[in-house]
């Protein structure tokens, strides 16, 4: 059995490799606008957010199998989002928005969100999970040499806990591999059904 990835993320296909599911890429092409995909509508809920557009993703995938005739197969999507007092730390743009979103996230405890949907056929279904991560209070040398690795390019919230971030946080309350990018008991969860096995 497989299934299909629609993600770039290397985190994503790690993750499950290491819980035994082959998987092959299901990549957007050119044409195809994924950030849009993720634009914030005003005033979303962090929750609502990452539902909306793994399930936009999850339809574009649908799409994209069909108008390449691919084997049929399930297909996993996937997002995730970082929150601090309800506002939504989406990728930052440049190294300047990078450090003000560690400003605020330094000292503090915030929210990752993340949705997974997986579809086959008329089976589709989805699960959102929190984790509650606090950190330890940030020097700005620490934050000035972790937005000059160039690390939180492309990363919600600005860090990425399988980073050297991880020495900053104090405490987890919820899933590591959700915060990674894709929560592993809800991606079990939603793949048994279809005959997954771990």
């Amino acid at each position: 059995m497989f299934l299909y990835l629609a993600s770039q993320s290397p985190r994503r296909r790690q993750l499950l490799d290491q819980i035994g599911v082959r998987h092959e890429l299901l990549l957007p092409d050119a044409s195809e606008d994924v950030e849009a995909l993720e634009a914030e509508c005003a005033g979303e809920a962090p929750a609502a957010y990452v539902e909306r557009v793994t399930q936009c993703k999850l339809a574009a995938a649908r799409a994209r199998l069909v108008l390449r005739e691919l084997p049929a197969a399930p297909i996993l999507c996937a997002d995730t989002t970082v929150a601090l007092d309800g506002a939504l730390l989406a990728k930052p743009r440049d190294g300047d928005e990078a450090r003000a979103m560690l400003e605020r996230l330094s000292g503090r405890t915030h929210e990752v969100w993340s949705a997974v949907a997986v579809a086959h056929g008329a089976y589709a279904a989805s699960r959102v999970q929190c984790s509650r991560v606090r950190w330890r209070a940030l020097g700005d040398d620490e934050i000035e040499r972790y937005v000059l690795s160039g690390e939180p390019t492309g990363k919600a919230g600005a860090y990425a806990i399988q980073s050297r971030a991880a020495v900053w946080i104090e405490h987890i309350d919820g899933s590591h591999s959700g915060i990674m990018g894709l929560p592993l008991y809800e991606t079990a969860e939603l793949l048994r059904p279809l005959g997954f096995r771990f």
